[in-house]
């Protein structure tokens, strides 16, 4: 099955396997997650799904007129749109919306379990931020080896080097490794096998990147 949902990140942990194994695990926590508003070619020009998850003390009046609209009554902190997967229909019943997946129907304002899309085995894909680090030079941000120190360099091991060209091109290259902003960007990993499922979260094999408490998107991997 095709499925999605969001979540924040938990504590990083281990488990056994049933062999013996000890592996990684990282805990995603998904309650509250709600479907918030669905999208349809005739109305809005494309199918998707808006989910709506993290409970918050105060919302703006929008997206509070949302919310009323779909019947939830607990002030969600984000709103994330997913484009409709393969395998989940839009289906008309009472000139209502609702999503066909597998066997159910859920509506707007219905609340989404990890068990909704996904069961122990499958795989997923995990998107979130990762950690700012700042300003850092070329070793820290791309594992440079250094310099050596020797010869009366002694201010010289973690310089990035010569970054000069000879008189054709006569430039530095585009994306040339240098030192700069590391981190704070969008990063995506596939296959995380999921281990278990609750009715708030779910547990995957291996270490999401990102800091704790950070909003992630939960896919099923291609």
């Amino acid at each position: 099955m095709t499925g999605f949902i969001l979540g924040t990140k938990g504590v990083h942990s281990q488990t056994f396997l049933e062999n013996g194994d000890r592996i990684p695990t990282t805990i995603i926590l998904t309650s509250p997650c709600y479907i918030t508003e669905i999208k349809t070619k005739e109305r809005d020009g494309y199918f998707a799904v808006q989910l709506g998850f993290g409970q918050c003390k105060k919302i703006q009046k929008p997206v509070k007129g949302l919310l009323d609209k779909a019947g939830i009554k607990t002030p969600l902190r984000f709103l994330k749109e997913f484009p409709l997967p393969t395998g989940i229909q839009v289906i008309i019943e009472d000139n209502a919306k609702l999503l066909q997946v597998g066997d159910q129907k859920l509506k707007i304002g219905a609340e989404i379990k990890p068990s909704t899309f996904f069961k122990i085995g499958d795989n997923v894909s995990i998107s979130g931020y990762a950690k700012g680090k700042g300003f850092q030079g070329v070793v820290k941000r791309h594992h440079f080896k250094g310099g050596s120190r020797t010869h009366g360099q002694s201010d010289r091991e973690r310089a990035p080097g010569s970054i000069g060209m000879a008189t054709t091109p006569g430039r530095v290259f585009k994306a040339k490794r240098m030192a700069g902003r590391m981190g704070n960007q969008r990063v995506t990993i596939e296959n995380y096998t999921v281990i278990s499922l609750s009715d708030t979260g779910m547990t995957v094999k291996g270490l999401i990147p990102g800091a704790k408490d950070q909003l992630i998107e939960v896919l099923s991997a291609k």
